[in-house]
């Protein structure tokens, strides 16, 4: 693209992703000359003390934007596919953060630690992977490059605001109800009553002070939509399939920042000094790791940092090139808004 002092930058959604691509371009200081917002309706919202004026979306409202970032809703009805091709009709290059044109071979899937040279292939859509799958990639992909990765198993421990802010509310609500005594099936007037209700909630099952190992719809071989963007995801980003890779996505009752335990298997030895030294010297991630002093990445510490922070890195004693890693980054942060916005940068030279 053409270079500028400064871009025309559109933001569509004004959702939990949204409202951090706001707050992450303003904190990443992007050179915005003019900055927009589209949502379904017209109303004013306001970030950390700034007033943003939401305009309603349609065909004409990319007029003049360099780039228009995508955070709302995915499918037939979300505004990526209702919209995304006319932005790009209008000259702007489209980030979207919503699954609708990831797996697309016109389209690439970028994380910029790991890929970023794929988003100059772009034909006006760059898509985001899904957010377990970005703080994935980037904590392995710089031991892939030195050791070649073969195998693969993941299981993710999900923040509920992954699932929007209606998931995050009906966890407030939720704990609320069991904090006063109350379990939440009587609390919502028996279970008929609640069975119906579950049909509007955002998780498929009670959240508070329980787990769920169901994010997305069951498919082929008994994963979940989930569970498999993790697959092709991956092997689209690390350009090969040649990697075996299985997961596990859990839903936990964390407000924000997602945690995984990834178990991987390499051709090549690599020790655990060797894996912490390789991430120390790797551009967007912190390493926090001393077991003897309780050193190791948790969500509470990481949520609001663009980091991806890696602990627990340790071998297996029972298969020689076997490794354990516990990662742990913000779900709407680098898993979502800033890994946009980075891609945004790039491409206008300003992400080194």
């Amino acid at each position: 693209m053409k270079k500028k002092s400064r871009y025309n930058v559109a933001v569509v959604g004004v959702g939990a992703v949204g409202v951090e691509m706001l707050r992450t371009l303003k904190e990443h200081k992007f050179p915005i000359d003019k900055l927009r917002v589209f949502a379904r309706s017209k109303r004013k919202i306001e970030v950390d003390g700034i007033k943003y004026q939401v305009d309603e979306i349609c065909a004409d409202a990319f007029r003049d934007m360099d780039f228009a970032l995508f955070a709302g809703t995915e499918g037939e009805k979300g505004a990526a596919v209702m919209y995304a091709r006319e932005a790009k009709k209008y000259g702007a290059i489209v980030i979207d953060n919503g699954a609708d044109f990831r797996m697309k071979k016109d389209v690439p899937l970028v994380v910029p630690e790991v890929n970023a040279s794929d988003a100059r292939r772009h034909q006006g859509i760059i898509a985001n992977p899904n957010c377990s799958t970005i703080q994935m990639v980037t904590a392995i992909a710089p031991i892939h490059w030195k050791a070649k990765i073969k195998r693969i198993i993941a299981v993710t421990y999900q923040a509920s605001s992954g699932a929007g802010r209606s998931a995050l509310n009906q966890l407030w609500q939720e704990s609320e109800q069991m904090l006063k005594g109350r379990d939440v099936i009587s609390a919502f007037a028996g279970p008929e009553l609640y069975k119906k209700r579950r049909n509007d909630l955002a998780l498929p099952a009670q959240i508070a002070f329980n787990v769920i190992p169901h994010i997305g719809g069951f498919g082929e071989f008994g994963y979940t939509s989930e569970e498999w963007k993790m697959v092709e995801e991956t092997h689209k980003i690390l350009h090969t399939n040649k990697i075996k890779i299985s997961a596990t996505c859990v839903r936990v009752p964390v407000l924000n920042s997602h945690a995984e335990a990834i178990y991987l298997e390499t051709q090549k030895h690599i020790s655990p000094d060797q894996v912490r030294k390789i991430l120390r010297q790797a551009k967007g991630i912190i390493v926090k790791d001393d077991v003897s002093g309780c050193v190791y990445p948790m969500p509470i510490e990481t949520s609001g940092r663009d980091e991806v922070f890696v602990g627990r890195i340790r071998k297996d004693p029972f298969i020689r090139n076997g490794l354990w890693l516990w990662v742990v980054s913000d779900n709407l942060k680098k898993g979502a808004a800033t890994n946009a916005v980075q891609i945004a940068e790039y491409l206008i030279g300003k992400f080194k």
